[in-house]
């Protein structure tokens, strides 16, 4: 066991640290970086990621130099309790998603939407001013566009003034282009929370699996760079 740069416990896991954190804990801490001006990443992790993990080291070290990992899966629960080195509960992504969506609206956040096909994008756009009305979109931007086309992005991210960034792409595009440009669009807190068509009706809860988000600036402070 060891502790995160916030002081928080993070248990030693598949050779990554995750923080022993509740939902709510993680909702709070994603809150707090905006609110004060800090940029935080926060990886997800579950069966299925670990094993890849294990044969590709980019996407191990993206996800470990997060600094915010969360158990995404249940799996990652239980085997943290029989590795003596429990975490309390799982954080799915979904689930991240929805309560940060949530806080969006009631905090007047400004959030951005990063990946999926165009279509689904649209339509995933419709639904959440549905069931959020008062959050603010300050963009979106489908999630295919290749490697020398992400500098532009991390631009157009970062002109938007949003203060959350959510990533919708497929791993471990997501967790790279994050571990690459999260900073560069000034962002305040990264997260992965799934599939874009999660919030549709009738979908199966995938989650969107990458959250990162440029966030506002402390008080009286100047824009950031």
């Amino acid at each position: 066991m060891s502790h995160d740069a916030g002081g928080l416990k993070r248990q030693n896991l598949f050779g990554i640290g995750v923080d022993a954190l509740t939902m709510t804990q993680a909702v709070s801490r994603c809150t707090d970086a905006v609110e004060h001006g800090r940029f935080l990443s926060v990886g997800m992790v579950n069966a299925a990621k670990v094993v890849v993990m294990r044969r590709d080291e980019r996407l191990r070290q993206a996800i470990a130099g997060s600094a915010m990992v969360l158990a995404d899966g249940q799996s990652v629960v239980w085997a943290s309790r029989m590795l003596g080195s429990p975490v309390p509960e799982r954080v799915a992504g979904i689930d991240l998603f929805v309560e940060l969506l949530s806080e969006a609206a009631r905090r007047a956040y400004r959030v951005y939407f990063l990946g999926a096909r165009r279509d689904v994008l649209d339509r995933m756009l419709a639904e959440i001013g549905r069931r959020y009305p008062g959050l603010v979109v300050a963009g979106a931007r489908d999630g295919y566009f290749r490697p020398d086309e992400e500098p532009h992005v991390a631009v157009e991210i970062r002109r938007s003034g949003a203060d959350l960034l959510f990533v919708g792409m497929s791993s471990p595009k997501k967790e790279l282009f994050v571990s690459k440009w999260g900073k560069s669009t000034r962002g305040r807190s990264t997260c992965w929370p799934g599939s874009p068509g999660a919030l549709l009706p009738g979908a199966r809860p995938l989650g969107w699996n990458g959250c990162t988000g440029p966030g506002r600036n402390p008080p009286g402070s100047a824009a950031g760079t």
